[in-house]
């Protein structure tokens, strides 16, 4: 019984004598007729604080497992064969695809930042079919073509005049459909680069490094050779670009001395390869190929342009001449590529939408491919190829049937005196300034940026 029930009576308040045993005796009876007494109350307390058991209808019970979302069975197999195309080619392979259909999406370091190369005159296209929507200008609106436009690289607007009046409509097919530089940076020119910047900010906030001039590429670049190459000018680019071609690197280092009209000596002692590789570096016009994903999937589906101006875009896209042994020649037969291509020093790019027409609605997939380190277009290009090739194979493209019959193959590698080049050759230029070649007579030129 505890003490503080009879505070009075407690051995510390009792004195402990002869005299006072009798008045002992009657407090532990007390004591011990209020443990009787007070029993089954306590009892019943006790019986409260136990945790009383609920119907088996009313017990929590623990959460379901929610179901378990397993990919594509496409997924892996085309994950596993950019694997394999990245080690048959030794390039280094990033690439990204997405099926609009599902949303699912397959990545092989995709989620890596790319040097975009010329993929980044998507977004400029993107920027001035916006000023033709505002009512700023229109596609026919004629531009002057200056001595500072000039910017070497792919397409024929370097062969015209100073002075001719190119429309709109006209330079920005050229950019898409050949890469042609000079008509990138007009039409840069003409919407301005912040401008171009802000709409990649506002169709894909994250993802991308800043955009820049064609131009400015070219100023980056000899800028890590010299801070006076950022006053270099349009004709200038031309003459390294003719000198690097016609005799190699150091002739263009050279070259860009007297230009500059400052001592070759002064020059930081590196190569132009090494100058590029500090330049891709720094980020600009560079991307995860993800987010380069959700710029072409906004533009697909209406929300960079209106309809009208997205449907042109699309199909300026699928005219375009430049990378025809990239991705597009690994594809099935039927199928349309809306696409953009890249193509610098030791970097190459492939990025589009991808059509194979059946039962409606078609299937529509995104790929965004890009290489890095391999100063070989020819092998670059191969390498895309086997991407185009992976993807067929995979069953994305072909309701689910893997490995279909129809898709391409890689050519087999020729060897032996006078045998034709193969996919491996060297590429026809050397890399040079600008990274890119004049193009073609089929007007299947490599493009740079």
């Amino acid at each position: 019984m505890p003490a503080t029930l009879f505070p009075a009576l407690t051995a510390a308040t009792v004195p402990s004598s002869r005299a006072t045993r009798p008045l002992r005796r009657l407090a532990c009876t007390v004591c011990a007729l209020w443990c009787v007494a007070l029993a089954p109350a306590m009892a019943q307390t006790a019986r409260s604080a136990q945790p009383v058991d609920l119907p088996p209808a009313t017990q929590p019970q623990p959460a379901a497992p929610g179901p378990v979302v397993s990919a594509p069975a496409w997924v892996q197999p085309l994950e596993r064969a950019l694997a394999q195309a990245e080690a048959d080619s030794r390039v280094r392979l990033g690439v990204y695809v997405r099926d609009l259909e599902t949303g699912a999406s397959a990545s092989f370091h995709g989620s890596e930042p790319w040097y975009l190369a010329s993929t980044v005159k998507v977004p400029v296209a993107i920027a001035v079919l916006r000023g033709v929507e505002r009512g700023d200008f229109t596609l026919d609106t004629p531009l002057t073509l200056r001595a500072a436009d000039y910017v070497d690289g792919a397409g024929p607007t370097n062969g015209r005049p100073v002075g001719a009046p190119l429309t709109v409509r006209y330079l920005l097919e050229q950019m898409i459909i050949y890469s042609d530089n000079t008509a990138s940076d007009m039409l840069i020119g003409l919407v301005g680069i912040g401008t171009v910047n802000a709409v990649v900010q506002s169709l894909v906030p994250r993802g991308f490094g800043r955009i820049t001039s064609l131009a400015d590429v070219r100023r980056h670049v000899y800028g890590v050779l010299t801070p006076e190459a950022a006053h270099l000018s349009g004709t200038d680019f031309l003459a390294l670009r003719q000198q690097q071609r016609l005799h190699g690197d150091a002739a263009a280092r050279s070259a860009l001395a007297t230009l500059l009209r400052v001592p070759e000596r002064s020059l930081v002692p590196t190569d132009l390869a090494s100058a590029y590789e500090t330049y891709y570096a720094g980020g600009l016009n560079s991307g995860r190929l993800d987010a380069y994903a959700d710029l072409l999937q906004a533009l697909v589906e209406g929300r960079a342009l209106d309809a009208r101006h997205t449907a042109y875009l699309l199909s300026v896209m699928e005219r375009v001449k430049t990378g025809p042994q990239r991705i597009k020649a690994g594809l099935p037969p039927g199928a349309r590529f809306a696409h953009k291509t890249g193509t610098q020093r030791a970097r190459t790019c492939d990025s589009g939408l991808v059509t194979v027409p059946r039962s409606l609605p078609e299937r529509r997939v995104l790929v965004v491919a890009c290489t890095r380190g391999e100063p070989s277009t020819a092998r670059s290009d191969r390498a895309l190829r086997q991407v185009g090739i992976a993807l067929c194979q995979s069953g994305l493209l072909s309701d689910g049937r893997s490995h279909e019959p129809r898709c391409p193959t890689l050519p087999t590698r020729a060897s032996g005196p006078g045998a034709a080049p193969s996919g491996d050759a060297p590429a026809a230029r050397p890399h040079g300034a600008g990274g890119g070649a004049a193009p073609a007579a089929d007007g299947a030129g490599d493009d740079d940026a």
